[in-house]
């Protein structure tokens, strides 16, 4: 597998080290000469001085070979300008890019990019929910931020607590994936009945997400 990665952040540095360690021959496009000689000294990934908007410099790096092609500069237009010359000049197959403001994020996606996720907005859901629930544990944000994977333990007075799956009042957009009780690990029904102390893993969309929790914990 061959990927170019561009940008000069730590980020950068972190996921080159990742991908190196897992055989992929990994290319790093960056315009800073001195970052371009920090990332060779600390990555075995081939460093390439220059701009991911530049047609030269992303056929230099190799951009007719590469499977996915990663835009992770602080400059959302140069990621998207970057992303679209991969895939339309190239035909690079596959394109992310960080979004640094997240109204952009949908933009980027009707513009070509494959894949648009913005570090702001997922941070913030995961903060509000759990600035929200004192009885939610863990949040996982999956496909891109749109579902969240929730942990909750159900408190004695949790309105969902005495309550079978099949009666408890969620969206059709939640579902009840695990419930763990001491160090029984219960595969759901209908008819599972919740109790105290159980710990529910909960899988939602965004938009229902909030709204279902209540509904569980009050």
């Amino acid at each position: 597998m061959h990927i170019i990665l561009y940008g000069g952040s730590r980020t950068v540095y972190y996921l080159a080290r990742q991908f190196v360690r897992s055989k992929v021959h990994v290319v790093v496009l960056n315009p800073d000469v001195t970052q371009c000689r920090e990332l060779a000294s600390q990555t075995k990934a081939t460093v390439v001085v220059g701009d991911g908007t530049d047609i030269n410099r992303l056929e230099e790096a190799g951009a007719r070979m590469t499977d996915a092609f990663l835009a992770l500069t602080p400059n959302d237009q140069d990621n998207l300008i970057a992303c679209q010359i991969a895939n339309r000049k190239f035909g690079v197959p596959r394109t992310i890019a960080l979004v640094n403001d997240p109204d952009n994020e949908e933009i980027f996606t009707k513009l070509g990019v494959t894949v648009a996720f913005s570090a702001t907005r997922v941070i913030g859901q995961m903060l509000e929910s759990e600035t929200s629930f004192a009885n939610v544990h863990e949040l996982m944000p999956l496909m891109k931020g749109r579902v969240t994977l929730t942990d909750v333990h159900l408190p004695r007075s949790a309105p969902a607590v005495g309550m079978t799956l099949n009666d408890l009042p969620l969206s059709g957009n939640t579902l009840i994936g695990c419930v763990v009780r001491g160090d029984e690990v219960i595969v759901p029904r209908g008819s599972t009945v919740l109790q105290a102390d159980d710990h529910v893993l909960v899988i939602s969309d965004v938009e229902h997400h909030e709204r279902d929790l209540e509904a569980i914990l009050g």
